[in-house]
């Protein structure tokens, strides 16, 4: 009877792992469908719209995306490795994928990935499948020749969907063309020094932009995570109907 007990135990326990292993996604509601969200790990996400698909930065092996459609669409945001972040690539299927992409990204990336790649530059646009992607700046504040992100080189993104605006944010610092936004309903906003914005900042750009809907995302920086809560605390504690979505990005699968 105790080896059944501890049996079921392991049984349990075992299901339980693999029950926190499966993929969970948010859900946006749009006048024609849904739209499910996935976030991965850092600055990679999934957003999946009537059966397509986006990959956003693939970053951190197949592990990451286990159990998830292989992607229609593959966006990559800049050159560095936790955006274009070849070794993942090369892990999962990207035989069918649209690559959307800045030219620079584009350039490093081997000719064998994808069936079709879209070289964007800030403030272009492309329609494929169900969505309408434009590429906006993203890049550091002071410009000059130190910067980590100059101004051109990546891209942010506005995805189009139904009557649904998403922005992602690439790695940017606290730029005007940011918190000139409009009409957001779900922003996906970085908070990383000394590579994009801290909190205070990120959390100002947010209250002057106003999505719907914002999840901070690529906070771990130089000296730890950046601190999500406090960033929550100090866009709600200014405007409550902003909702402020934390959730852990820095979990394996």
């Amino acid at each position: 009877m105790q080896i059944k007990s501890i049996l079921i135990s392991i049984s349990l326990l075992i299901s339980s792992i693999g029950w926190a292993q499966k993929p969970t996604f948010d859900i946006i509601k749009t006048k024609n469908g849904t739209l499910q969200i996935q976030p991965i790990l850092h600055s990679s996400l999934v957003l999946t719209y009537n059966n397509t698909t986006i990959y956003v930065d693939p970053y951190g092996g197949a592990k990451m995306y286990k159990g998830i459609k292989a992607p229609d669409i593959i966006l990559i945001t800049d050159i560095h490795s936790d955006h274009l972040d070849l070794k993942t690539l090369d892990s999962i299927d990207t035989s069918k994928a649209i690559f959307i992409l800045p030219e620079e990204a584009a350039n490093k990336l081997p000719k064998k990935y994808g069936s079709e790649m879209v070289k964007l530059k800030n403030r272009q646009g492309v329609h494929r499948l169900d969505f309408f992607i434009t590429a906006i700046p993203m890049y550091n504040l002071p410009e000059d020749s130190n910067s980590r992100h100059p101004k051109g080189r990546g891209n942010g993104y506005i995805i189009t969907v139904d009557d649904k605006q998403i922005y992602i944010s690439g790695d940017t610092g606290d730029i005007q063309e940011m918190r000139m936004l409009q009409n957001i309903d779900v922003a996906f906003v970085c908070m990383n020094l000394p590579y994009t914005m801290d909190i205070n900042q990120a959390a100002s750009a947010v209250l002057e932009f106003q999505p719907k809907i914002v999840y901070p995302f690529h906070y771990r920086g130089q000296d730890g995570l950046s601190d999500i809560e406090t960033f929550k605390k100090l866009v709600n504690s200014k405007n409550k109907t902003i909702e402020v979505r934390l959730r852990n990005w820095y979990t394996s699968n």
